[in-house]
């Protein structure tokens, strides 16, 4: 493992010596978080460049924790599928509970939408008892809110139209 391992990133190694993975990998897209902030003010409002990377490293940060005590739990429980409610239970074990019955809903909904979905792709199984591998008893089988904490893909979660 060289120094010339990340070249093409432009950072200087030594000064963030204590990310191991390169910054890009380890936090949300900038413009992600800026877009999610934007919503949150008024149209008129400007947010600086130093506001955004705070709050994406903050975030980025807050996804992990999260995810690390769920995978601690699934790993436990010898499962390999973080799911939603592992997330909620995590939340709620790292003392964030006061968020955990508005992300019940919001979950619920999501899962309510994806079963929608999956029943109108396939209008002859309606009554799910295909046997799905679902935690708790959700429409889609569990995995409106599968997280891959080793991974680098995609949003954390889809948002309910």
């Amino acid at each position: 493992m060289g120094d010339s391992d990340n070249e093409s990133g432009g950072h200087n190694n030594n000064a963030n010596s204590e990310f191991s993975p390169r910054e890009q990998d380890r936090f949300l897209p900038i413009a992600n978080v800026s877009r999610i902030m934007k919503k949150a003010l008024p149209a008129n409002a400007k947010i600086s460049k130093d506001a955004k990377e705070t709050v994406q490293e903050c975030v980025s940060e807050f996804i992990s924790f999260i995810t690390g005590e769920a995978s601690d739990k699934c790993q436990r429980e010898k499962r390999k599928t973080i799911n939603g409610d592992d997330l909620l239970w995590a939340m709620t074990t790292l003392g964030f509970e006061e968020y955990v019955e508005p992300l019940k809903i919001y979950l619920q909904k999501f899962r309510e939408m994806e079963g929608e979905k999956s029943s109108m792709g396939r209008q002859g199984e309606k009554d799910g008892s295909g046997g799905g591998s679902g935690g708790a008893g959700s429409a889609g089988g569990g995995n409106g809110a599968v997280v891959n904490p080793g991974g680098s893909g995609g949003a954390p979660a889809a948002r309910p139209r």
